[in-house]
This record gives C-alpha cells, structure tokens and sequence, in this order.
C-alpha cells in the first residue's frame, strides 16, 4: 500500500467502510457508483445501468490497483486513506492478461504464476494464481490457447455461481447477506 494510506490509516483507525460504491468488471474496468446507479440494482446484474461510470483518471486507477487487497472475509476492496471501499466484483477478484510469450499480469500490472485452470458453463476461463482467482481478459483467449496447449495444464469445469466459494471471495459486500442474481 502506499505510504500515505498507511498513515491515514494510523491516523484515523476507526473509519467505517463503504459498500456499493466501487466496481471491477469482466475487463478490468473500475467503475464509480453513485448512489442512484446503486438503486439500479447489483453491479452484477445484466441491467448495464447499475454499472455506473467507467474510471478513466489513469493516475487515480493506479492508485486504486496498488491499494487492492482484501480482508479475511474473502472481500475485496481499495484501501482509500483510512477507509475500506469494498470492491462489486462481476467475475472474479482479478482480470488477467497474458502476454504473447506466456507471461500472465493482473490488472493491476502485478505478475502472477497460473497454478490452476478452469472454464465455466459460459466458456470463460479463469486461472487460479498465488493472488487468487482470476478471469482471462476475452482479448487475451488467443494467447491463452497458446499457452495451454504449451502448459498440458488440465483444464478442470466449474460453474459461475460456485467460484466465489470454491476460491474464498465475495462478488458482492453490498449484497453478501441477500440473495444475488448473477
């Protein structure tokens, strides 16, 4: 985390956390949710209106990737000073991109070694790393066929709606004690 967050975070130890405001897409994109967007319904839902505004400040999505974490729960959020902004998830904690020699990167620009990989009932993949589970970015399927078929790596079934258990991570903070449509 950054040095500034860490000492707002001493500064101010007891700053409650916010849900529905903060969301990661299937391609890596953050987007800001105000609270009529939240209205709209669940990040995760199909209706493109709960979505909110794409982030687009380069330096602002920086800071947001170098201060993604999550907590024991399995809820990912941005450490913003002293305040967690719990992260709405539409797939998976990470969106990953592999590179045309092999090499796997986060979203957030961080390498990451593929120790596992499974595909769901819609055809996506998503390789589980030392960081977690992550979906593989639809431009990038090209160099992912590549590299399983260098790899040999098994290539195990699953479905959407158990990864956040199987992987231990919530889709939803906003939404973890009601039912969610995904």
């Amino acid at each position: 985390m950054d040095d500034i967050v860490l000492q707002a975070m001493h500064k101010w130890p007891d700053v409650p956390a916010c849900t529905g405001w903060l969301g990661l897409d299937e391609r890596g994109d953050w987007y800001m949710r105000d609270a009529t967007t939240q209205k709209s319904g669940a990040f995760q839902s199909s209706d493109v209106s709960a979505r909110g505004s794409r982030l687009e400040h380069e330096k602002l999505i920086a800071f947001i990737g170098r201060n993604y974490t999550y907590d024991a729960q399995g809820r990912w959020y941005f450490q913003n000073g002293p305040q967690q902004v719990f992260v709405e998830l539409r797939a998976a904690p990470w969106i990953l991109r592999l590179q045309q020699h092999g090499d796997c990167v986060t979203h957030t620009g961080l390498p990451v070694q593929v120790q596992g990989v499974w595909t769901d009932e819609r055809g996506y993949l998503y390789m589980n790393t030392q960081l977690g589970l992550g979906l593989v970015h639809s431009q990038d399927m090209l160099h992912a066929a590549n590299w399983l078929e260098h790899s040999k790596a098994p290539v195990q079934d699953c479905r959407t709606e158990n990864l956040p258990q199987q992987f231990g991570f919530v889709r939803s903070p906003q939404y973890e004690s009601r039912d969610v449509q995904y």
